[in-house]
């Protein structure tokens, strides 16, 4: 029993201790969060570059075709602007996302224990707002980025900030529009990412058909092409078998053909040592030079009267 009970007392420590590194881990984690959302603004950009990085990933958009991050532009005076995301759509266009908003504010506004914090927490963040909007227009990202669209979208990473400034401030949307800036949340923006990607979805599929209609067309001149050579030839070979029957009739058939004179050259006496196929004996008509017999009985005949 003491044996088991030592066991049992070095395993519960054993859970203890990682219990309490568990927690310290946690206690950490919860902290850097807290510092992304209460000053740190460099920490606090990176977390909601994050969350929109999370939502490009699951919106169908192709990294480094359908979207950008992070990339570099010149303005016209010279400036260099780097957009946290520029989306492109079909057509040149371009749709650039910014998610730079601070909310040190709307974190205080949250954990204020009184009244009073809490409006003053809430004047702060539509503060920060309105003055983040206003730097987005005057950054003129959609043209340096060469987008025609002349708006920006204003990324909220957390839904709560935006509805608290809307319940303080009803015209916070008109006054964005007026910059030329949307403002868009993790919901709002997912969706329009999604009909984005439906639309690049569409546009393959038409250029697809374009390229099939474009092969279609040439496979069917190929053919026309391929049908004219072969009544070229077809042509072709109909005027070398007439070609062909004239010579051979000229060689072994018709009046006086070659083959019936040479072959009665060698019956009048002409020495060979290779005699004509039968075939090409067999289509002679019998004309052209007299026959053997014919020709000695013609020679007897001469010799007689000489005598």
């Amino acid at each position: 029993a003491h044996t088991e009970s030592t066991k049992e007392r070095a395993t519960l420590s054993e859970q203890i201790r990682m219990l309490t590194d568990t927690s310290a881990r946690m206690t950490t984690e919860t902290s850097n969060l807290t510092r992304a959302l209460k000053g740190e603004a460099q920490t606090q950009g990176a977390w909601g570059e994050m969350i929109l990085g999370s939502i490009l990933e699951r919106s169908g958009l192709r990294a480094g075709e359908e979207y950008v991050v992070q990339q570099s532009h010149a303005t016209d005076d010279g400036q260099r602007v780097r957009p946290d995301v520029v989306i492109n759509l079909p057509g040149g266009q371009k749709i650039v996302v910014d998610s730079k908003l601070s909310l040190v504010a709307f974190d205080s506004y949250v954990n204020a224990e009184t009244d009073a914090e809490r409006a003053l927490a809430l004047a702060r963040h539509l503060t920060s707002m309105r003055s983040h909007i206003r730097t987005l227009a005057g950054k003129e990202y959609h043209s340096a980025a060469g987008g025609q669209l002349d708006y920006v979208i204003m990324f909220v990473p957390i839904e709560g900030a935006l509805a608290v400034a809307l319940q303080g401030e009803p015209g916070l949307t008109g006054f964005a529009v007026e910059n030329s800036v949307a403002i868009a949340t993790p919901t709002t923006l997912m969706i329009a990412l999604r009909t984005v990607a439906n639309v690049w979805q569409v546009e393959r599929r038409n250029r697809n058909a374009e390229a099939i209609a474009a092969r279609a067309g040439q496979l069917y001149d190929k053919l026309v092409g391929f049908i004219e050579d072969m009544t070229t030839l077809g042509n072709r070979l109909v005027q070398a078998r007439t070609s062909y029957d004239d010579a051979m009739g000229k060689l072994s058939s018709g009046r006086g053909n070659l083959v019936r004179q040479v072959e009665q050259l060698k019956g009048l006496g002409a020495r060979t040592s290779k005699s004509l196929p039968a075939g090409l004996l067999d289509d002679g008509d019998g004309e052209g030079l007299p026959a053997p017999e014919t020709a000695e009985l013609q020679a007897t005949h001469s010799e007689g009267d000489c005598t």
